[in-house]
C-alpha cells in the first residue's frame, strides 16, 4: 500500500483541494455566523460544486453521484475534511443515509427520500442515541413502535439526532418485537419531521458549538406501516451497515483537519520568533512536528487499510474499530500541539483551531466511544488465538 494519491484520483482531488482552500475556507466566517447570509453563501457553494462536477463524489453513479470507489474516496474526502462545511458544500453529508436507503428502501421510499437526498434537496437525520441509556449498549433502547392497523405508533425519547431541526425525515431505531432476541427486536422506521407528535425539545450545544444535535420526543407519532425500512426486526443489521463505513468517513475527514492544523503549526513555527530566533529553531517545537508527522502518517495508513478492506467486501470490524480510536486521538493531539505553538492566539477565533479542537474532542465519543472500540478490537484479535490461529499482520 502506498501513501501517495493514485494518478487516476489526482485530478479530482486537486479540484476538490482548490475548491476547499479557495472558496470554502474563505467563506467560513460567514458560514459560522449563521442566518440568511450563511444560507446564501452555502447555496452558492453548492451550486458551484454541481456546476464543476464535484457534487456527491462518493455516491454511486446510479444515484446521480460521482461513483468514486471507497478507497479512492479516502484521497478526496481527506481534502474535503479540511473544513466542517466541506461535506455540506460538496453534497456528501447525505452519503451514509443515501447508501442505507439504496440498500434497503422500497421503490416508494426511494422516490420520496433517496432521489431528493442525493440532489441535496432535503436533509436526513438518524435517531439511535437516547439520554436515559448507555449508547454503547443499544439493546437497551426504550423507544418503541407498535403496529396499529396499517400504522406504526411510536413513543420514545432520543437525542443527538443531528440535523433534525432542518431534516425532512428521521430514520428512527425503535423496538418493534417483544419476544425476539435483543439483536432481532429492533427496526428502522422513516418518520417525516412534520408528523404530529414529533417534537424537538432543543438543539443541544456540544462544547459550546451549535451543531443542530437535537433532542426529540416521540409522542404517539403515527406513520404508515410502509415506512418500515428493510425487514422488520433487522434494525441492528441496518445500523451496522450504516455506522461501519460512516466511521471511516469520519476518519477520512479527520485526516484533512489534521493536515490543516499541521500546516498552520509549521507555518507558525517559521514565522514566529522568540528570544531572537524563529520558533522552528527550538528543539521542543520540532518535537511537536515529529509527533504530529508520525501520528498523521500512521492514522492515514490505517484509514487506507480499512477502506481497502471495505472495498474488498470485508466487514473490517477490527480495521474500522482501530482507526476510529487512533484517528480521533491523532486529531486531538495534532490540533492540541498546533494550539500550543500559537500560544494565546490559538485559544481565540483568530484561527480555526479553537473550533477544530472542540470538534476533535467529540470524535472520541460519537459513533461509539473509544472504550467500546478498544474492547471490540481486543476481543476479536484474541478470539483468533483462542480458536487456535493467530493475527499475522503481514497476511491481513
Amino acid at each position: 500500500m502506498s501513501f501517495a494519491v493514485p494518478d487516476g484520483v489526482r485530478p479530482v482531488r486537486d479540484a476538490v483541494y482548490a475548491f476547499m482552500t479557495e472558496r470554502v475556507e474563505p467563506a467560513e466566517p460567514v458560514l459560522h455566523a449563521g442566518g440568511p447570509d450563511a444560507a446564501a453563501a452555502l447555496d452558492e457553494l453548492r451550486a458551484e460544486a454541481k456546476k464543476e462536477g464535484l457534487w456527491a463524489l462518493g455516491h454511486p453513479r446510479e444515484l446521480g453521484g460521482g461513483g468514486l470507489p471507497f478507497l479512492d474516496y479516502v484521497y478526496v474526502n481527506e481534502v474535503q475534511g479540511r473544513s466542517e462545511f466541506g461535506q455540506l458544500a460538496l453534497g456528501t453529508f447525505t452519503l451514509q443515509d443515501s447508501l442505507m436507503l439504496h440498500e434497503h428502501a422500497s421503490p416508494e421510499q426511494r422516490e420520496r427520500y433517496l432521489e431528493p437526498l442525493v440532489r441535496g434537496d432535503i436533509w436526513p437525520s438518524f435517531a439511535m442515541t437516547e439520554p436515559t441509556i448507555s449508547s454503547s449498549d443499544p439493546t437497551q433502547i426504550k423507544t418503541a413502535a407498535v403496529l396499529d392497523g396499517d400504522e406504526w405508533v411510536i413513543n420514545g425519547h432520543k437525542w443527538f439526532t443531528t440535523g433534525a431541526s432542518r431534516a425532512a425525515y428521521t430514520t428512527v431505531m425503535c423496538r418493534t418485537e417483544q419476544d425476539a432476541s435483543p439483536h432481532l427486536a429492533f427496526s428502522m422506521i422513516l418518520v417525516p419531521t412534520d408528523t404530529p407528535g414529533y417534537r424537538i425539545v432543543r438543539e443541544t450545544p456540544v462544547l459550546g458549538l451549535d451543531g443542530a444535535h437535537c433532542e426529540v420526543r416521540y409522542e404517539d407519532v403515527r406513520v404508515p406501516a410502509a415506512n418500515l425500512l428493510g425487514p422488520r426486526g433487522h434494525g441492528f443489521v441496518i445500523a451496522q451497515q450504516r455506522l461501519g463505513p460512516g466511521r471511516i468517513f469520519h476518519c477520512m475527514r479527520w485526516l484533512g483537519q489534521a493536515q490543516r492544523a499541521f500546516d498552520l503549526m509549521c507555518r507558525r513555527l517559521q514565522e514566529r520568533t522568540a528570544f531572537g530566533e524563529p520558533l522552528a529553531k527550538k528543539q521542543l517545537m520540532r518535537q511537536h512536528v515529529f509527533d504530529s508527522y508520525t501520528e498523521i502518517q500512521a492514522a492515514r495508513l490505517l484509514t487506507l487499510n480499512a477502506a481497502e478492506a471495505v472495498d474488498a467486501g470485508k466487514q473490517a470490524r477490527v480495521e474500522i474499530g482501530a482507526i476510529k480510536v487512533v484517528g480521533a486521538r491523532m486529531l486531538h493531539n495534532v490540533i492540541d500541539r498546533a494550539i500550543q505553538v500559537y500560544g494565546a492566539a490559538g485559544l481565540t477565533p483568530d484561527t480555526p483551531l479553537d473550533r477544530m479542537y472542540r470538534h476533535a474532542r467529540a470524535g472520541r465519543i460519537y459513533d461509539g466511544p473509544d472504550e467500546v472500540h478498544i474492547d471490540s478490537v481486543g476481543r476479536r484479535v484474541l478470539g483468533e488465538y483462542a480458536a487456535g490461529g493467530n493475527w499475522e499482520f503481514g497476511l491481513r
